[in-house]
């Protein structure tokens, strides 16, 4: 208990959607701070295995996953989780809209074992497009003792988009959040990335001139290239950082004089 106390840590991350104005969007994020024990999906695994990322590929709901989380060896572990919402403008969805953003707190409790950053979200209008780490341990944002490794930036392109293979690409057939309509088609496939596997860049320009459920119009698809997201995470200093900060803002003041 006494190794909780001095390794709790605050983390501040902010969630942008960096994409085109008018552009696709990003559902709610789920994010996680863990030991590295949750894979949440294996690229060229069968998505019917992973149900949690299926169901943020297929509706952004992050609720699956969630649970998931807190039975796994991670979660019973003490690892630390949240479904981050964006900070909207004009009374629009909790969506990330192109330009959209939000900063939130994190306390992830011991940091010498909630060492890795996990994050998922779907990228709408879509049939199962996501945006994830298929590797728990990608992004180690503190060291085994404990300690910050540093600001840690999380640049997301379109390279990075992965096809959950669990439903076909069609913005008539049932893509979530287009006001195209249509009846979604099930695949049986496998998680992959979708613009080295799926071969099939023509449909997010499909999507061109097409509504969203929250009356935008999307005018732009993204290409391979583009930089589409960025997760931004630095540390909160603890008070007792912080008064060791300050006191040695005055110990070196008094040295100069």
């Amino acid at each position: 208990m006494a190794g909780n106390a001095v390794n709790a840590e605050v983390i501040s991350i902010q969630i942008e959607n960096t994409g085109a104005s008018d552009g696709f969007f990003f559902t709610p994020f789920w994010v996680a701070a863990h030991n590295g024990g949750f894979d949440s999906y294996n690229t060229g695994g069968v998505a019917s295995m992973f149900p949690g990322i299926t169901e943020i590929a297929e509706t952004g709901n992050t609720a699956p996953l969630s649970n998931a989380f807190t039975m796994s060896a991670a979660g019973t572990a003490g690892g630390v989780q949240t479904t981050a919402t964006a900070v909207a403008f004009d009374g629009d969805a909790p969506v990330f809209s192109p330009g959209e953003s939000t900063t939130f707190d994190l306390d992830v409790g011991d940091s010498s074992t909630n060492r890795y950053f996990s994050f998922a979200s779907m990228v709408i209008p879509s049939n199962d497009l996501f945006v994830g780490n298929d590797n728990p341990f990608s992004y180690a944002i503190f060291d085994m003792a404990g300690n910050f490794n540093g600001t840690t930036v999380i640049e997301i392109y379109g390279r990075d988009v992965n096809d959950n293979g669990s439903e076909f690409n069609s913005a008539t057939a049932g893509a979530a959040f287009s006001a195209n309509g249509g009846t979604s088609i099930s695949e049986s496939g496998m998680i992959r990335d979708f613009f080295t596997e799926s071969g099939d860049s023509a449909y997010l320009t499909s999507f061109i001139g097409s509504g969203t459920a929250n009356g935008a119009t999307i005018g732009s698809a993204f290409g391979p290239d583009d930089l589409i997201a960025r997760i931004t995470i630095t540390q909160i200093p603890t008070p007792s950082g912080l008064a060791a900060l300050i006191g040695g803002g005055l110990l070196m003041g008094r040295r100069r004089r």
